[in-house]
This record gives C-alpha cells, sequence and structure tokens, in this order.
C-alpha cells in the first residue's frame, strides 16, 4: 500500500486540556486503535517515553509509532539550542522506526491557554519570518540527515496558522522543510485543505486527517472564542462529520504520489 492509516491519541486524551479523556487508560486507547483497525498511533502525554517501554506497551497491539509533536522555539533560541533540546525526543522517534517529526513554532502561541481568544495569538514580524524560516531550513536539513523528515504543523493559535502563512512558509524554506497538511486547522482557519494539497504536492510529508463543524467555527469565529474553548464545544469531529470534501483531497494526494501516514484526528471531548 502506498499510504498507512493511523490515529492520534487525542482521540482518547487531549495534551493541552488534560481533564479531556484524563480518566481513559492507556491501555484502553491501543486497544481500542487496534480494534478499530488503525496500523500506528501517535505519542501522547501518557504515553512511555522510554524507547523499551514505549516498544512493550505498542507491541501486543501491534501498533507502530508514528510520530510525535514537538514545540520548538526559534524565535527565542539559536538552532543549535533548537537541536540540543530537541535530541531526547528525536532519539524516541529514531529509536522507534519514524520517519518523520511533528515540528511546530510555538513561541508565544495561545492555542494551549484557556482564556486567550484566538485573535491574540502571535504575528510574525518581518525580521521574526527571516529569522524562523532559516532555523527551520538548518533544522530541518539536520533531522533529514538522520533519516527524519521535519513536518511542519500549521496550528490555530501559533505564528503559522493561514493558508498564506502557509504558503509563505513553503515559498521561503527550501525542501528540507516538509508540511504536515492538517485538513481540520486550515478549514477552521479559513483555508481550502484542497488548495494547500495541490498547491504544495512535493512538500507535504505528514497529513492530520480532523474535519470541523461549519456552525461550531461560525460561532467560534463571531464570538471570539479560545481555542480550547473552540474545542470543548465540538469545532473538531472525525473526518466525513463535518464541512470538509475529503475525496479530491485524497485524489490530490495520491496524484502526487504521497506514501506516508494518513492519521485520523477528532480533538473533542472524548465523553
Amino acid at each position: 500500500m502506498s499510504v498507512r492509516i493511523g490515529v492520534n491519541p487525542i482521540v482518547w486524551s487531549n495534551d493541552d486540556l488534560r481533564e479531556l479523556g484524563g480518566d481513559i487508560p492507556l491501555e484502553t486507547c491501543l486497544a481500542e486503535a487496534r480494534a478499530a483497525g488503525y496500523d500506528g498511533i501517535e505519542l501522547g502525554h501518557k504515553f512511555p517515553r522510554e524507547d523499551a517501554a514505549l516498544r512493550a506497551a505498542l507491541a501486543p497491539h501491534d501498533l507502530q509509532l508514528i510520530s510525535g509533536w514537538y514545540s520548538a522555539g526559534l524565535l527565542k533560541r539559536s538552532v543549535d539550542e533548537e537541536l540540543a533540546a530537541m535530541q531526547e525526543h528525536l532519539a524516541l522517534l529514531k529509536a522507534l522506526d519514524c520517519d518523520v517529526m511533528v515540528f511546530a513554532e510555538t513561541s508565544r502561541c495561545v492555542h494551549g491557554q484557556v482564556t486567550t481568544p484566538l485573535a491574540g495569538r502571535p504575528i510574525l514580524t518581518e525580521g521574526e519570518w527571516a529569522r524562523l524560516c532559516e532555523g527551520l531550513d538548518r533544522v530541518g536539513q539536520a533531522l533529514w540527515d538522520q533519516g527524519v523528515r521535519l513536518a511542519y504543523h500549521h496550528h490555530m493559535g501559533t505564528v503559522i496558522q493561514t493558508e498564506a502563512e502557509v504558503d509563505r512558509l513553503m515559498a521561503e524554506t527550501g525542501p528540507a522543510v516538509g508540511l504536515l497538511l492538517d485538513t481540520g486547522h486550515l478549514a477552521y482557519a479559513g483555508g481550502d485543505p484542497l488548495a494547500v494539497a495541490r498547491n504544495h504536492a512535493g512538500r507535504v510529508v505528514h497529513v492530520h486527517l480532523m474535519d470541523v463543524r461549519r456552525e461550531v467555527v461560525a460561532r467560534a469565529q463571531a464570538e471570539g472564542w479560545p481555542f480550547l474553548h473552540a474545542v470543548t464545544e465540538g469545532v473538531f469531529t472525525v473526518p466525513g462529520d463535518g464541512m470538509i470534501e475529503y475525496p479530491p483531497i485524497m485524489q490530490a494526494l495520491k496524484s502526487a504520489g504521497y506514501d506516508g501516514w494518513l492519521v485520523v484526528e477528532a480533538e473533542q471531548d472524548p465523553d
């Protein structure tokens, strides 16, 4: 098969608002992921962070580790400092045979803040754009040299949120900086996931599939909700349950020869 289908544990336990799914054991998450037919799973905060223990947790369920989120701070520390900071995370991914790192610049981000509206997210200055893109090129090449692709995750409440910001990021970085296409975050930000899939097909190295509920997005935007409030109100849902047309996106990825993971998400209250 050219693609593999996996899942993110945020369906069971939320990393940013840990009371969501806080009572659900990791074992339940892994058993249900396997029962649903998924081949792999990404990291979450309940997973062991030592390679032998993590391998032992996944093995009974025949699940492969897909990747894991890394919060970068390239706007506040040097590239060398960033590379040093990520070594433990990178070593774990490599030990579990992952070939991508989910990577997001989180300097001054607001997506984890309960009361800060999304309108309060950071907007890059021209100088910050240059610093971020240069840093990403260097980090991306360092990862690529070790057999791991940087998969940049545009995300609500961070410096790269909109379709225009994704376009600029891709234009001002080189091929060592791969793109994580997240359908739900793009749609929530008012972007077109299909256009991004087509325009940056050669750079997409990882895919998150999450749908959005049109009526909840409209309320969130009209009332200026914080990101986590939108999550608890059900702005996101599973693919096919919201406003996104998935067949054209899948066709665009297929036409581009995409051969990575398709990771299902549903960042909502598991209850």
